[in-house]
């Protein structure tokens, strides 16, 4: 197989000629792989990245952000009184209301691998159920699928894969026949990934002979994903006007939130947050605050020792806010963040990238050795008028599987969703005895007022449980 003219020219143009310097020793495969990877190159925003990098000694710093921030102030708390209640409750209504009126979507970040969690798939396909081992997947698609159900119109499920998921959770869902939803509601889409920079000159790295090393763009890259595969078409084509966002790895997540959707609603909000109070000062979370009457995040690795522990006036922490990755967007607001590609900031991770040498030997560095490109969805924050933010209760909303073990693991998640099935039980006059695990599908009840409806007063159970519609 001969290099086309057309990649020989941009090479030559762009200084990246070495990605092609072992095509004689590649098979037939290979090259047309590597001559496909070559040509999804964004070389003029390659370039603009690596002049950004090497002017980053130039940015403010993030410790420096944090010396001027605040708690947030368009923020609403977590209930403490009778009224306040009562302002949820009406929330409520008004989120109810809109997803009836079929303007809500949803969107799932599902890009991950669970090789964290020593799970060679992606992680949407890890079993989190306490008892009956469901996936992560099917927790969250029965969640929209209830929604759905209660709205009584359909709520499509965007899902956004990566190179390594994509091919893996469309099958997965074709087996599972797309949980009830429906293949026409389910619209999977490929975030990009970005070619990985030598960190001291401006060379693409080669993670083998034929294979450019890439990486996903962030979940900032969610944007232009969504407007390259046509979902805003779609989303427009079907009326939908508020998208509400979470992550894969969160399975007790409140899919389609009627508070979030109402307050969100009620507020005039273009980008609305979802906050829970940070367990200490340390915990390594992103947090949200305002600084010169703007909302934004910043990243726990930004945040020195001695800015976590700072209080306000009230003797509050500052930084306490801690980001859930779950968001709610108007639709039209995502759109005006695509008129700059840019206008989502790229942010630079020092990273040790294996890859060949000039040589054609692989190396596996022990230290950082290049550079990867990725934009963050939450710094859409800065561009919007109104950037609500609303806490939700921490041991009901937020018990996601990060880690293998300790915190934020399939132990303390697993645990979290027994826990909450037992409340609910507990609420509705039942008992769960010590010992014994309950799990409670979405499709029977999503809180525990439909328990209370459901449940005979008195029941109790003798040995675990899977509660099912």
């Amino acid at each position: 197989m001969q290099l086309s003219e057309e990649t020989t020219k941009s090479l030559a143009e762009n200084q990246q000629e070495h990605l092609v310097q072992f095509w004689d020793e590649l098979d037939e495969q290979e090259q047309s792989r590597l001559q496909k990877q070559i040509a999804e190159i964004d070389f003029a925003l390659l370039k603009k990245l690596i002049t950004k990098r090497d002017q980053a000694a130039t940015e403010e710093s993030g410790a420096d952000k944090a010396k001027k921030a605040t708690s947030p102030e368009q923020l609403v708390r977590l209930p403490q009184d009778e009224d306040q209640i009562e302002e949820r409750k009406k929330a409520a209504q008004v989120g109810n209301a809109l997803l009836a009126s079929g303007k809500v979507g949803a969107i799932l970040v599902a890009g991950g691998q669970g090789s964290r969690l020593g799970f060679d798939n992606p992680k949407g396909m890890y079993p989190i159920g306490p008892v009956s081992q469901r996936t992560l997947f099917e927790i969250l698609a029965e969640q929209v699928l209830a929604r759905s159900q209660r709205a009584g119109v359909v709520i499509p499920y965007f899902i956004m894969t990566s190179e390594a998921t994509h091919s893996s959770t469309e099958k997965f869902f074709e087996e599972h026949e797309y949980f009830g939803l429906g293949q026409e509601n389910i619209f999977f889409f490929q975030q990009s990934s970005l070619p990985a920079i030598d960190d001291s000159s401006h060379q693409i790295l080669l993670a083998e002979k034929g294979k450019v090393a890439t990486s996903p763009d962030g979940h900032g890259g969610m944007l232009n994903a969504l407007n390259k595969h046509g979902m805003l078409d779609v989303m427009r084509e079907r009326g939908i006007e508020h998208l509400f966002y979470h992550q894969v790895d969160n399975p007790t997540a409140i899919v389609c939130d009627p508070v979030l959707l109402g307050l969100h609603q009620q507020y005039g909000s273009d980008l609305t947050t979802k906050v829970v109070a940070k367990a200490t000062p340390e915990e390594k979370m992103g947090v949200l605050v305002s600084i010169n009457a703007k909302t934004e995040i910043i990243e726990y690795s930004d945040l020195p020792g001695e800015e976590a522990h700072r209080k306000d006036e009230h003797g509050q922490y500052v930084f306490w806010a801690g980001n859930t990755a779950i968001h709610v967007f108007r639709r039209e607001f995502m759109e005006s963040l695509l008129e700059d590609e840019l206008s989502l900031p790229f942010h630079i991770a020092h990273k040790k990238i294996p890859h060949v040498d000039s040589a054609g030997i692989s190396i596996d560095p022990d230290q950082p050795n290049g550079n990867k490109f990725e934009q963050f969805i939450f710094d859409a924050l800065l561009h919007a008028k109104v950037a609500l933010v609303v806490e939700g209760d921490r041991q009901r909303e937020f018990n996601p599987v990060k880690n293998a073990s300790g915190s934020d693991s399939p132990e303390t998640s697993k645990a979290a969703l027994a826990r909450i099935a037992k409340e609910w039980v507990t609420t509705a006059g039942g008992e769960v005895p010590k010992n014994i695990k309950v799990e409670i599908s979405p499709l029977l009840a999503l809180d525990e007022n439909d328990m209370k409806e459901i449940l005979p007063d008195g029941t109790v159970f003798q040995k675990d449980a899977v509660l099912k519609n």
